[in-house]
């Protein structure tokens, strides 16, 4: 399995850097794996971020660009003190840059985190109380989900309509009922949600199936489907 081969060279690369603990969330961890299609989201807590540790990293993963399945490993560099709200050196899209650790992310790691090496989340990560991660999901619906509705031409791409519609599915039920769901389980429950339902299909079959023709006016079913749902969302928090 070539996503095995990539974490296992990761692991290797990584070791020399003394890592007290290398963990797996997102779909690798909760069951929902797809290969070449998922993106292997990894945490790896270091004793140490300096900057000679930023160079050995961005050399680690240049000498990864060459196996199967690299541009989808992202990966955010911790130490065991980290103040998670600010940003973190992080691995994505290719490049190396900074962004925090989301509660989602901490309550998945809580939940159902894939050890992949050292300690558990469990000894690094405080505990993510229902409220923060309720209030994290509400303010990433009404602050940047939202106003990203009225830039039209994001919404011709498959990332923008995947995920604007999956992460607003999770995001209503952990807002009603405090807990995490999988992408395909935000699939499933969309149609009951009001989504148009051409649209569900096709973002199934680009993820879990084989993708067939774009269906026409998907950027403006989106649009006109999330806008109202948002806001309803927002309005009943």
């Amino acid at each position: 399995m070539q996503t095995d081969a990539l974490l296992d060279r990761f692991l290797a690369d990584l070791a020399p850097l003394a890592p007290v603990a290398v963990w797996a969330h997102g779909s690798l961890a909760g069951g929902d794996y797809q290969e070449g299609r998922s993106d292997l989201d990894l945490i790896a807590v270091l004793p140490s971020v300096t900057p000679r540790t930023v160079w050995r990293l961005a050399k680690l993963h240049a000498r990864l660009r060459a196996e199967p399945l690299s541009a989808q490993l992202h990966c955010t560099y911790l130490t065991p003190s980290a103040d998670l709200d600010r940003r973190h050196l992080t691995w994505a899209h290719e490049e190396l840059f900074r962004r925090p650790v989301s509660p989602v992310t901490r309550r998945e790691l809580h939940s159902f985190g894939r050890v992949l090496h050292g300690k558990p989340p469990a000894d690094l990560l405080a505990p993510v109380p229902d409220r923060e991660l309720t209030d994290y999901v509400i303010r990433d619906q009404r602050d940047f989900w939202r106003p990203a509705l009225d830039n039209a031409a994001l919404w011709h791409r498959d990332v923008w309509v995947d995920l604007g519609l999956l992460t607003f599915a999770r995001a209503t039920v952990t807002v009603r009922e405090g807990r995490l769901i999988s992408k395909r389980e935000a699939l499933d429950l969309l149609p009951r949600l009001g989504a148009p339902e051409e649209v569900v299909a096709d973002v199934r079959g680009r993820r879990y199936g084989t993708p067939g023709p774009a269906v026409e006016n998907r950027a403006e079913l989106t649009r006109g489907y999330l806008g109202p749902a948002i806001d309803e969302l927002v309005a009943a928090y």
